[in-house]
């Protein structure tokens, strides 16, 4: 079944949704090449703050910065922890802009699928 990487990121205020977009979509074809069969990146519009805990202070979120939820999928665990590998090590993944958002406050995980409905 499916294996899924997802991600919960926060973009700085000061970058745009198309510049993000612009940077993301210079990673999509760098996961299709090792395997990835979808990669999916979402702006966040409706993120409510929560009483307990919620999306923004998950990533610890600043004043005016955007949450991009994303994830990528995968057919199976080991063509995700191949792929993963290769795309760590891939040069384009070294871009020459700085990256749009805190890498150290991203949050991300992996997940084996059990419904695909």
């Amino acid at each position: 079944m499916v294996y899924i990487d997802g991600f919960l990121i926060p973009v700085f205020a000061e970058t745009t949704r198309d510049a993000y977009k612009a940077f993301a979509d210079k990673a999509v074809p760098i996961f299709k090449d090792y395997g990835a069969t979808r990669v999916v990146e979402a702006w966040g519009d409706d993120v409510p703050e929560g009483k307990v805990t919620d999306f923004r202070r998950a990533v610890q979120a600043k004043e005016g910065e955007a949450i991009v939820f994303a994830w990528v999928e995968w057919p199976d665990k080991a063509t995700r922890d191949a792929g993963m590998k290769k795309v760590a090590e891939d040069t384009r993944m070294s871009p020459d802009d700085p990256m749009p958002f805190d890498g150290r406050r991203m949050i991300y995980g992996g997940f084996q699928g059990i419904i695909d409905a």
